[in-house]
């Protein structure tokens, strides 16, 4: 495939990752909104949530399949205009169940496009032999830091129903703007790859039972840090009001402090991986994040919870690029998917589990449960220094 193709294949993938972040952030920022609305306790919502978690969950079992039949490309795109479409309808709703029954297409939506468009990018990775994987999940978190901080502006004027309305309208703009890229050209083909290096695993690209297992062990550093990512994304502002008495704006302000310091740690990753390696970008990335969020979670000004949340934000940013690269470059695109499935699965189990948490203990104790996890990140990867490399 030419260079200008290849080009042009990257800048469409980067606008869906961007979109895709800037959708969700938009929704994130006003569940407080909707939580009035519905009359939810917080393990109601915690059910209602449940919804996005459980749709995700059985499309990306699917997604894998779709695009080896039909390629990544299409089903990117169809999956993101269901996703522009279904951001409208939770201020629709008027009652827990109802509200768990939208979510249900919206997290279909969001599971199918995660995965269709993280198997472009990894496709794309290969084929242009640079390691841009970080830039696109950067894209993700510049577009959830937009998405916040607009919600954040508009909080104050606009109804729910009016401003996930508007998202709906640009969402379909900039899916057909860039879909018309990602359906004119074809899936590159990816050389063969190179299985990372591992003493005893039997971890080549065929995907024997040590590759598999190594595949479960990076898509559980994935899950460990997309758990983070979730529970920011969902109960990050409602923390910030109901605990420490923010206003609306300035809880809406928590999430875009986490995606900014995500987006900076991002950028900057492919320096970082080049300078430290894997493992230890994985390890000083784990506790960081894990010292982060116990400040944002259990700290008792909402300054000092936002710059918890910042810290937070800046060591989970590359863990799940790499994550999903290993996996990739251990069992090809099934890795990918298997990495995939389990690090969104973590995103979207993480908030409800979160919501039981909030109920039987408190929504701060909940949130410690992020650290734990960013923990056991660090963990995973101090035990798989080989298999990570430098």
């Amino acid at each position: 495939m030419p260079g200008r193709s290849l080009t042009a294949l990257r800048v469409a993938i980067t606008a869906f990752f961007a979109l895709d972040g800037f959708i969700f952030a938009g929704w994130v920022v006003r569940i407080p909104d909707i939580k009035h609305q519905t009359h939810a306790s917080a393990g109601g919502l915690g059910l209602a949530l449940l919804g996005v978690s459980a749709g995700a969950v059985l499309t990306m079992t699917l997604t894998g399949r779709l695009c080896r039949r039909y390629g990544s490309h299409p089903v990117t795109v169809v999956c993101m205009a269901v996703l522009a479409l279904s951001v409208a309808l939770p201020p629709l709703t008027h009652s827990a169940p109802a509200l768990g029954s939208v979510l249900l297409l919206f997290g279909a939506a969001y599971g199918g496009v995660n995965v269709a468009f993280n198997s472009a990018a990894v496709d794309l990775v290969t084929a242009l032999g640079r390691p841009i994987m970080p830039g696109f999940h950067a894209a993700f978190s510049l577009g959830g830091m937009v998405g916040a901080s607009l919600g954040g502006l508009v909080a104050g004027s606009l109804s729910p129903a009016v401003h996930l309305l508007g998202l709906t309208v640009i969402g379909l703009l900039v899916t057909a703007a860039a879909g018309r890229t990602l359906l004119r050209h074809d899936t590159p083909a990816p050389p063969e790859r190179i299985p990372p290096p591992a003493a005893g695993t039997g971890g080549g690209r065929g995907g024997g039972p040590g590759g598999r297992g190594l595949v479960v062990v990076f898509g559980l550093v994935a899950l460990c840090t997309a758990y983070g990512e979730g529970a920011m994304a969902d109960w990050g502002a409602l923390h910030l009001q109901q605990d420490l008495a923010a206003s609306a704006g300035t809880a809406a302000a928590g999430y875009a402090c986490f995606a900014l310091a995500m987006t900076v740690g991002r950028l900057t990753g492919s320096v970082l991986l080049a300078r430290f390696g894997r493992s230890r970008t994985v390890i000083t990335g784990g506790t960081v994040a894990a010292a982060g969020m116990l400040l944002g979670s259990l700290a008792p000004s909402v300054w000092a919870a936002l710059a918890g949340f910042a810290v937070t934000g800046l060591g989970l940013a590359n863990l799940f690029p790499i994550a999903v690269e290993r996996a990739g470059a251990v069992a090809g695109p099934s890795g990918v998917a298997v990495a995939s499935t389990l690090g969104y699965g973590g995103m979207l189990l993480g908030p409800p589990a979160i919501g039981f948490m909030a109920d039987w203990f408190s929504l701060p104790t909940a949130l410690t449960s992020v650290a734990a996890l960013a923990a056991v990140a660090t963990v995973i990867g101090a035990s798989t220094r080989r298999v990570l490399g430098h």
